[in-house]
């Protein structure tokens, strides 16, 4: 074999062997920046939410971080705590929307289960459930109905079909009714 065959010989054994060992490691290397983006979109939700929660200690006289709401609330009161609520459905919306997949991976799932922790803790709160017909106008639908779908868990059906009848919802069934 001269060299020229050697080196036709070796061009095959890149072209069979290293073209798709380049494309392994350009789809892992895709895999691992897809990734990380994920993991610096996660961080920045939930830098917002720890600035969220300033904003929350900011206002310490609406009790918002305490077991029931503010008994009888001033109209300055009612209307801060309005605004913050809805600082903070705007971030809750901002979560579903960059975080929320109907299937998820494990990793993925975890990191949207605190977001789903943070709603459901916030809907217990009467003066927020109370407030979410308001809230949520306007907001994308399936946020809504996501939404909706969390105060039927915490609330039982009848709380979350008030928010369909309040228009919130319009004719859209909530997810998991048939």
């Amino acid at each position: 074999m001269d060299v020229k065959d050697w080196l036709e010989t070796l061009s095959y054994v890149v072209t069979v062997v290293g073209l798709p060992f380049a494309v392994l490691v350009y789809l892992r290397d895709q895999r691992k920046e897809r990734d990380n983006d994920e993991e610096e979109q996660y961080q920045h939700l939930s830098d917002a939410y720890n600035e969220f929660l300033k904003v929350v200690l900011a206002n310490a006289d609406l009790q918002l971080r305490s077991a029931s709401a503010l008994p009888n609330p001033t109209p300055e009161q009612a209307e801060r705590r309005l605004l913050v609520f809805d600082m903070l459905i705007s971030l809750f919306e901002r979560a579903y929307l960059v975080a929320y997949k109907p299937e998820m991976e494990p990793e993925e799932l975890r990191r949207w289960n605190s977001w789903d922790d943070y709603m459901r803790e916030w809907i217990r709160r009467d003066d927020f459930h109370n407030e979410l017909p308001q809230l949520l106008r306007g907001e994308d639908p399936q946020f809504q109905a996501y939404m909706a779908s969390l105060v039927r868990d915490e609330r039982g059906e009848p709380a979350a079909q008030r928010l369909c009848a309040a228009g919130v919802l319009g004719a859209a069934p909530l997810p998991g009714n048939p």
